[in-house]
């Protein structure tokens, strides 16, 4: 009876490691699904084929007038890129609204309209997956908000650029 109480329990807990790092790890960018500002699961697999700007933003920020500049880029070069931007509390506590305040704040102050996600951990032990990603592809994670991944319409090549790289320098690279 113990060995099989003990079959049992190793299996279980096998199967528990298991599901839990197919989760985390993906293969590429467009594996995830994560939620929209609004409540949506978005698929990323609905953005294959196209190059992705992923911004970590905040709105109390000395950086947060790139809203505009990424509305801008968005407006302008939203057939070259999609501008994808990810709320964060990270640094400063300078995000501490709540998704819906995060929202009204974006479109009053900056009219934003390129698509915005929930609220998430882009840094530390609680740090979302796709920050993860991000990092492994590229060997760095945000150090403040507003840092930059552009990522290839392959999903292969993906770029890091800094809090202090304006939105419009990158839109010289397209």
């Amino acid at each position: 009876m113990n060995i099989l109480f003990s079959f049992l329990f190793l299996l279980l807990n096998l199967s528990i490691f298991t599901n839990s790092n197919e989760t985390e790890k993906a293969m590429s960018i467009y594996d995830f699904q994560i939620q929209s500002l609004e409540g949506e699961m978005i698929d990323f697999s609905d953005y294959e084929g196209k190059n992705l700007l992923i911004v970590n933003t905040a709105s109390e920020c000395g950086y947060t007038p790139q809203y505009a500049d990424l509305q801008e880029l968005h407006e302008n070069f939203g057939n070259q890129v999609t501008i994808l931007g990810f709320p964060a509390n990270n640094f400063g506590g300078q995000e501490p609204g709540s998704d819906q305040q995060i929202a009204q704040f974006c479109e009053k102050n900056y009219g934003v309209t390129f698509p915005m996600f929930s609220k998430m951990e882009v840094v530390g032990k609680n740090q979302h997956p796709l920050f993860k990603f991000l990092k492994e592809e590229t060997g760095k994670e945000p150090t403040w908000n507003f840092c930059k991944y552009l990522v290839s319409g392959d999903g292969k090549e993906i770029s890091f650029y800094p809090s202090s790289v304006n939105p419009g320098e990158i839109a010289e690279k397209l």
